[in-house]
């Protein structure tokens, strides 16, 4: 029995000869995981959708720029990751923001407890304004430190501390206000 990895680098082998097939075999194969993605980033589905077309035709542009080190598919979702930026820096207004240090609220999964899924979650990341859900997204999801955050996105360091203290703090609010919610309607 042939394993996933050695499934997907069979069809990688035939992307690297431009075999059309295995390019749509590799899309078929990655593009709902890809999808996931690129909705972190999205306003909505369709905007997604977007992303993850640029993402693979770009993919399949740079085939031969994959050497083989580290993993295929986190090659591929970090090309995803740059097109949603990409898109981002293209469509950002210019929007002025006071800058203001972060404070040590943070943004737990102690909010979990109340039974939120990670679906619904996604829901309301998609609701932050284009720039908190993308520093947001970079920091909290991708890992990214604010500085390189402020590279890509072409804000500062502490902008990238203050929109994320700010999304962070609506992401808080609509938690509560689900809760408070939920609570009224299981009383009532």
């Amino acid at each position: 029995m042939m394993t996933t990895d050695s499934r997907l680098a069979e069809i990688w082998e035939g992307c690297l000869k431009n075999d059309r097939k295995q390019q749509e075999l590799l899309y078929k194969t990655l593009a709902p995981r890809m999808l996931a993605v690129c909705m972190r980033y999205a306003h909505d589905k369709d905007e997604a959708q977007d992303i993850l077309q640029e993402g693979f035709i770009k993919m399949f542009k740079n085939v031969h720029n994959y050497r083989g080190e580290g993993n295929l598919e986190g090659w591929i979702r970090r090309i995803m990751v740059h097109c949603a930026i990409s898109r981002y820096r293209k469509l950002k207004p210019m929007v002025l923001v006071e800058e203001f240090p972060e404070d040590n609220t943070s943004f737990s999964n102690g909010y979990n407890a109340h039974g939120l899924e990670a679906k619904d979650l996604l829901k309301m990341i998609q609701k932050l304004p284009q720039t908190y859900r993308s520093v947001f997204n970079m920091y909290a999801i991708e890992g990214y430190s604010h500085q390189e955050i402020g590279d890509k996105l072409g804000i500062t360091e502490l902008l990238s501390r203050t929109n994320l203290h700010r999304a962070r703090a609506i992401l808080k609010e609509m938690i509560n206000k689900l809760t408070v919610n939920e609570m009224h309607y299981m009383a009532g």
